[in-house]
């Protein structure tokens, strides 16, 4: 069993990353937690253990007899702080500061396949995605169940990667994603969901603070769960 005890589940990755630099590439801190949490069996028994190395590339990687791929770290909770810069702009600082500090400790990271065109960069500018994490986690909960959505293309060609976890759900058990997905399964949204048709970010104010709000609350009761698994309770 992978000893989970230097993992801090509250630890901000900017504070071992170099001004200037992006956690998801320069954390040190980050990488070990990735490496420490998601080394562990599939669903079908198998050993899913990611190697690092000594230089920042390839970040992490994961290899068996038959396979390889060569792992990056995505954020998966964002403020849109650009793209929604009046937004951003008119929300009380408290609100924005507080979701950042969240988001930028474990609970707001995943690991992708790193390729051209990668999932990182492609439903970060898709503009039926715009790096929203629950419509991404409906676009692999769609390649799972077979059905299209603005990912597909990206995920099919990353198909041996997410066919390891065997399904939706042992995809949502191994990245402790639980808290993102209802009982059933189904997506938690952060709007109404009209199958990516209509606005993908909020258009107001009001909307943007929901918006962060939800996140965060999401993003906390994972942050919770990720600490029931350090401390061995999960």
């Amino acid at each position: 069993m992978t000893d989970h005890s230097e993992i801090d589940v509250d630890f901000n990755f900017f504070d071992d990353t170099p001004d200037g630099k992006d956690p998801d590439s320069h954390s040190p801190t980050l990488r070990r937690y990735h490496q420490l949490l998601w080394s562990k069996e599939l669903p079908d028994g198998r050993p899913f253990n990611l190697e690092s190395r000594k230089s920042l590339s390839p970040y992490l990687v994961y290899q068996s007899e038959t396979q390889r791929f060569v792992l990056g770290s995505d954020t998966i909770a964002t403020r849109h702080r650009k793209k929604l810069s009046s937004l951003f702009a008119a929300t009380p600082s408290e609100e924005t500061d507080a979701f950042l500090r969240r988001s930028y400790t474990i609970c707001g990271f995943i690991v992708f396949p790193v390729s051209r065109g990668s999932i990182n960069q492609r439903r970060g500018t898709h503009p039926k995605i715009q790096d929203r994490w629950d419509l991404t986690l409906e676009s692999i909960r769609r390649y799972y169940n077979g059905r299209v959505s603005p990912l597909t293309e990206v995920l099919e060609s990353e198909a041996a990667f997410f066919d390891l976890f065997g399904s939706f759900e042992g995809y949502v058990a191994h990245f402790h994603l639980d808290d993102f997905v209802f009982p059933d399964g189904a997506v938690r949204f952060l709007f109404p969901f009209a199958d990516f048709a209509g606005p993908t970010l909020p258009t107001d104010v009001d909307s943007y603070r929901e918006y962060l709000q939800q996140s965060l609350a999401l993003f906390t009761a994972r942050r919770d769960r990720l600490q029931r698994i350090v401390r061995g309770h999960a």
